[in-house]
């Protein structure tokens, strides 16, 4: 049974630009040296924006686009992600142009080795504990140099423009390191400090969180989340009026984000069989890593196969890394971080834990997998 599941297995297409390409292929139209470039790019550039709009899959931009004719109007060539679908490995693909088998941001939590499991975003304990930045230094644990660090070694001027709430983050000392941080407190901040560094000709990436919000919660494309979208419209709008010759925006996502449906979900806490051998699980409901005790990982890895059948592609770690879920090379540093067995769902099934995550299993939206509809986002340029 499990053989036949395999022949859809979901492997990266190394034709399409990952969303790692992005930076380096901006900075490099900007002339600054030492970046490659996968992306075709209008110039010559002055000065640039990179703006993440946390959660704009591409399949949701096209399928609302008379909510955000603005963005769709500057629609281009459709990107990839990578595995897990997530914030803290999407942020870190801009933030050191590379997938996640090299910058090590595999999920939501994964396990450190000699620390356990932390969660990524809040750089706390998982599933909760205090402040680890002391103990799981940001700069160590994510050690490659950041496209920011690189560019401004390059001459280039930039700024880090995102919510105050995450100045010095754990997550953003270890993958946005290296640019003047900006901390911004709502839409028309954001547009305005975006504007005036694209005008200064320096480099800029910027941040905006809450259609990711409110897709968790009341699910993409519901009415909250499309008054959002509108509104993110607009935002775009202004930062595209304010262009001044030579300026570019480059809009991206790090993840789309699927609705999921409560049938084919299951409550892994409740199933006693799957933490047989286990001794940690990690990741979110789309996307889960789990950490099998020594001799267990067969035992383990047959288990949750059985279990949840067509719920979720399962692999043992090997597996995943051969089918270049983590991208193309993944450091050595990197693969313990990895779940011996990596759960990655199908379709619009979550493999929640309403016992330790009651928060995160209550939601609508969810994101982490390998579907188009998780894993593809839309690049959207406006150059002057």
């Amino acid at each position: 049974m499990w053989q036949a599941r395999c022949v859809d297995l979901p492997r990266p297409d190394p034709g399409v630009p990952h969303l790692a390409d992005v930076v380096p292929a901006v900075l490099a139209a900007m002339g600054a040296g030492g970046f490659d470039s996968r992306i075709t790019l209008p110039g010559p550039i002055a000065g640039a924006c990179v703006l993440l709009i946390d959660g704009l899959g591409a399949e949701l931009l096209d399928r609302h686009s008379a909510d955000a004719p603005v963005m769709s109007e500057l629609r281009g060539p459709t990107l990839q992600v990578g595995f897990p679908s997530t914030t803290a490995a999407g942020l870190a693909a801009v933030g050191t142009g590379c997938t996640s088998g090299s910058h090590g941001m595999v999920g939501y939590s994964f396990r450190v080795p000699d620390v356990g499991v932390i969660n990524a975003l809040r750089w706390r304990p998982y599933p909760w504990g205090e402040d680890l930045r002391e103990t799981v230094v940001p700069e160590t644990l994510q050690p490659l140099p950041t496209t920011f660090e690189r560019a401004a070694a390059a001459g280039i001027a930039v700024s880090v423009i995102s919510g105050a709430e995450f100045t010095g983050s754990g997550l953003t000392r270890a993958v946005l390191r290296g640019g003047r941080y900006v901390g911004v407190h709502a839409l028309g901040d954001l547009a305005a400090q975006v504007s005036s560094t694209v005008r200064a000709g320096g480099f800029c990436y910027g941040y905006h969180s809450e259609l990711d919000l409110l897709g968790h919660l009341y699910g993409p494309g519901s009415q909250p989340w499309r008054m959002q979208l509108r509104h993110v419209d607009r935002l775009v709008e202004s930062v595209v009026a304010e262009l001044p010759p030579g300026g570019l925006l480059s809009v991206v996502a790090d993840h789309g984000m699927v609705t999921v449906d409560g049938d084919e979900s299951i409550d892994i806490d409740s199933v006693p069989t799957l933490f047989d051998g286990i001794e940690a699980v990690g990741g979110e409901p789309r996307a889960r890593h789990v950490y099998a005790r020594d001799g267990a990982v067969h035992d383990v890895l047959a288990t949750w196969r059985e279990t949840l059948g067509a719920r979720a592609w399962v692999l043992a770690r090997d597996e995943a890394i051969d089918a270049g879920w983590f991208g193309e090379t993944v450091a050595d540093r990197v693969r313990p971080r990895i779940g011996d067995i990596v759960a990655a769902a199908r379709d619009n099934a979550a493999l929640l834990r309403r016992t330790v995550e009651p928060g995160e299993s209550a939601l609508v939206g969810h994101h982490g997998s390998l579907t188009g509809a998780e894993q593809l986002v839309p690049l959207l340029l406006a150059y002057r």
